[in-house]
């Protein structure tokens, strides 16, 4: 295995930036999760570090060794595609043993590696079936044996669980990170799905319009967002729009548009009379008595409810006519009826103020 660092990494096309100075460490052994909306760059990434997109200017490199100039197999990177790439007339074992063979390495050590990759995915049972006779989970196990096969040191995964359904995607997703696990390969993985990368990701890098936003893990990226994007893509949020008042020690004094005010954190720089976006996650709201006494509270409107097994989802709307999501355990004493006029409260420092988008 080997490490994977990118330096000013940048592609463009005709007059447009793709990839715009992107820098990046990956540790030897370490699964980094490229995440983002489509066109954000993160599979163009990918192809530059594989070879198969040559930068416009920029350094890769793997294990140390700058690798721009050479192509993709003299890289000996295992690469996993979203269409599994699996050749029909070949079963399983010799879509397995392709790579070996096509670098002549000797039968008995093909037949060998072959028998340990069908161990690692469990398909020996599967091993002379055709891939038209796989399900589509058993196929992406297969090109993922076949990607490891002749040991890379480095494994790209370029949206490869996107065409399974929602429980194969989950099972498949706890399949790879047991895989990369136990061999221990630097591997990079890209998805648009945040649920995918807060499951399989060591670290989550989150690039936005070329450029990375912000990398960190799950936890980090979800209670520390840095900008409005982060708080936005990364989990559910909601937001109160509103102007700052008073900023001083990292909290904001901000009248929302309802004009009420609220006290927030400041997650990003805001000064007095700028326009500003808090944030509340839906877990960080509660339901108030009318006597309580809070720093934050707003009046709302009970809408709907959704019970979701471990938790209940209650949909309000704010007196400027916002829906607010609050998140309840299930089984909490007292869910209001749709119509009720409740108050909810949240605390100052899980209130995220960040300066409103500009127009």
């Amino acid at each position: 295995m080997s490490s994977v660092e990118l330096e000013r990494l940048r592609k463009r096309y005709r007059d447009v930036d793709v990839v715009s100075d992107v820098d990046l460490h990956i540790a030897e052994g370490e699964l980094v999760v490229l995440l983002g909306p489509s066109g954000c760059g993160k599979t163009t990434t990918l192809r530059m570090i594989a070879g198969l997109v040559q930068p416009t200017s920029g350094r890769v490199r793997i294990g140390g060794e700058t690798v721009d100039h050479l192509p993709p197999r003299a890289r000996n990177i295992g690469m996993v595609f979203q269409d599994y790439a699996l050749f029909p007339n070949m079963p399983v074992r010799e879509n397995i043993a392709f790579g070996l063979q096509e670098r002549r390495v000797p039968r008995e050590r093909v037949d060998a590696r072959v028998d340990q990759m069908l161990a690692l995915i469990r398909m020996h049972a599967f091993a002379d079936r055709f891939p038209v006779e796989l399900s589509g989970g058993q196929q992406q196990r297969v090109a993922l044996a076949r990607a490891l096969a002749y040991e890379p040191r480095v494994l790209l995964m370029d949206e490869p669980l996107g065409a399974l359904d929602q429980r194969l995607r989950e099972d498949m997703q706890r399949e790879v990170a047991r895989i990369q696990k136990s061999l221990g390969i630097t591997t990079v993985f890209v998805t648009h799905d945040q649920q995918e990368a807060m499951v399989l990701a060591d670290r989550i890098v989150v690039m936005n319009a070329g450029r990375i936003e912000q990398a960190g893990t799950a936890e980090q990226l979800y209670a520390n967002p840095q900008s409005l994007f982060i708080a936005d893509f990364i989990g559910r949020t909601n937001r109160l729009a509103g102007d700052a008042r008073e900023c001083s020690n990292g909290t904001a004094r901000v009248t929302l548009r309802n004009g009420r005010e609220i006290t927030a954190k400041a997650a990003a720089p805001v000064r007095a009379g700028d326009g500003v976006v808090c944030t509340i996650r839906p877990e960080k709201l509660t339901l108030a008595q009318p006597s309580s006494a809070h720093d934050n509270v707003l009046p709302v409107t009970m809408r709907r409810r959704s019970f979701l097994g471990s938790s209940v989802d209650l949909a309000v709307d704010d007196a400027t006519g916002a829906e607010l999501l609050i998140r309840l355990a299930a089984g909490s004493a007292h869910i209001p009826e749709p119509g009720s006029n409740v108050l909810v409260t949240f605390g100052p420092d899980d209130c995220l103020c960040f300066p409103a988008p500009r127009s």
